[in-house]
């Protein structure tokens, strides 16, 4: 037995191909206010899309109904 420690093979290298480079990062110099945010939307703020009718009506009363009202 040899004191010296077991030397790992070399991992292979890859082909020509894989090689290539990386392209560069985009730099967008649009105004990110000028696109709309999910807050901007009543959906972002969890309100439901309009469904209409006295049955919707009263889930929404029931889901928004604070707790002292129970």
């Amino acid at each position: 037995m040899s004191s010296t420690p077991a030397s790992d093979p070399q991992p292979p290298r890859p082909a020509p191909e894989d090689r290539r480079p990386r392209p560069k990062p985009r730099i967008v110099f649009d105004d990110p206010l000028d696109q709309q945010s999910s807050d901007d939307t009543d959906r972002g703020w969890g309100e439901r899309p309009p469904t209409g009718g006295s049955a919707a009506d009263l889930a929404r009363f029931l889901d928004e109904k604070p707790p002292h009202h129970i």
